[in-house]
């Protein structure tokens, strides 16, 4: 799809209907054509270079993996491994393989919020992971929804084996307690250095 309705053109611009109207009288922002019957039609290169996103010749698949501790770093090469022979096999040219070393319930590691903002910006036609819940353990669910909306696919290369609802809760409450110990003991180390020093 090259063009877009002007419906479409303000969903992606988050602007009204209206707004797109005056911008084209101000000669500000024209519509592309006009079809037979004389509905506005907008390039999306036009937009979403507006928008300040790439084209889609600019945008790349990023495959992301994601361990939460350091006794973990063989599952991470074994990710990568994976992630590598996937994107060889489907044909992705020149893939970027993004890596985090932290808990799925923490929104700050470095590669996640780089890829967060890459997807916002348009620049991932796809986006590769092993399990869902290598991206984060909860929330992930909003990361695709923004894919969705920024035309992101993603392609998830293993589904998770189905586990009851209770095994799925107690890997959860232990992610959860382990996490939040460790936030404990690490304050409580910072605050017996500071008052040893």
């Amino acid at each position: 799809m090259q063009h877009v309705s002007i419906g479409q053109a303000s969903d992606l611009l988050g602007v009204a209907v209206s707004t797109l109207q005056r911008w084209e009288q101000e000669g500000r922002l024209r519509p592309a054509f006009r079809t037979c019957g004389g509905h506005r039609r907008y390039s999306l290169l036009q937009l979403n270079q507006l928008c300040g996103k790439s084209s889609p010749e600019q945008r790349k698949v990023v495959a992301y993996a994601m361990v939460s501790s350091h006794d973990q770093k063989a599952d991470l090469q074994r990710q990568r491994d994976r992630l590598e022979q996937h994107c060889l096999a489907v044909g992705y040219a020149n893939p970027e393989l993004l890596t985090d070393l932290g808990s799925g319930l923490n929104y700050q590691k470095k590669s996640f919020k780089k890829l967060l903002k890459m997807i916002a910006q348009g620049k991932v036609s796809t986006l590769v992971l092993m399990h869902k819940d290598r991206l984060l353990r909860f929330g992930a669910d909003i990361v695709f929804e923004l894919c969705k909306l920024n035309h992101t696919e993603v392609v998830i290369l293993e589904e998770p084996v189905n586990t009851s609802l209770e095994n799925r809760l107690v890997a959860d409450v232990i992610e959860l307690m382990t996490v939040f110990s460790a936030r404990l003991y690490g304050a409580r180390s910072r605050e017996n250095r500071h008052l040893a020093a």
